[in-house]
């Protein structure tokens, strides 16, 4: 089984409560899972998110919708994703994508799981060697892998790291595939941090969301350069 962790969680300095902000008629993370369910690799979803109150409308959310929901501890998020493979049963691989990216595509996800079949690799991501936009980032690891590295990592260190570091920092331990765009785009950034990039990202979901809810990069590319209101998140 290949299973796709989604990160997500209510709090956030700069824009609180974006998870559930809406696109479109409907919250982020909703139209995140929707874009995710359009992969053709993953065999299942998992939101995870904290046990904090404050994470209680997401969840609450997306149990009500059907979708899967983990709950771990909030200040260890190590803990919380590897915590949340544990529980989905046995897998394969793991796919990891992070809450603050709407434009998450289900085309550069597929890249990346079948790079990591065909390679064998450990780990392949389109993050290592950076060419996608940030916002489209995907991490591929095998559940065997994973657990190795949980299993070595200094609990204090793993505690305030992101759960893949100890992977992505030993290529000799843990072997390495790099998924690569057609072109050099890492300078763009679409993740929602905040109001602004909120502003963007409901611009581009209401050009191209009614048409193809399934838009791709491309598209967002496109339609980057055919407006002047986004050119300044143009390459």
């Amino acid at each position: 089984m290949i299973l796709a962790v989604l990160q997500a969680r209510m709090t956030s300095p700069r824009l609180p409560g974006k998870a559930m902000a809406p696109l479109q008629g409907e919250p982020m993370i909703w139209r995140q899972v929707e874009r995710i369910r359009l992969s053709r690799t993953i065999t299942k979803l998992i939101v995870a998110t904290s046990v904090d109150t404050a994470d209680d409308p997401l969840a609450s959310f997306l149990v009500a919708r059907g979708q899967t929901v983990f709950r771990g501890a909030s200040s260890n998020l190590t803990e919380r994703f590897t915590r949340c493979v544990e529980a989905a049963g046995p897998v394969t691989h793991v796919v990891r994508i992070k809450g603050d990216s709407p434009f998450v595509d289900p085309a550069v996800i597929d890249a990346a799981v079948q790079l990591a079949l065909t390679t064998g690799a450990a780990y392949a991501s389109n993050r290592v060697r950076r060419s996608y936009p940030k916002g489209l980032e995907v991490e591929v690891v095998t559940a065997a892998a994973l657990s190795s590295s949980t299993a070595q990592a200094d609990p204090q260190v793993a505690a305030t790291t992101s759960p893949l570091a100890q992977i992505r920092a030993q290529p000799d331990r843990y072997s390495q595939a790099h998924c690569l765009a057609p072109r050099d785009l890492s300078g763009l950034d679409w993740r929602v941090k905040t109001p602004a990039d909120y502003a963007f990202v409901k611009a581009v979901y209401a050009a191209l969301h009614t048409a193809d809810p399934g838009f791709s990069m491309q598209d967002v590319l496109d339609i980057m350069q055919g407006r002047q209101d986004l050119a300044r998140w143009a390459a």
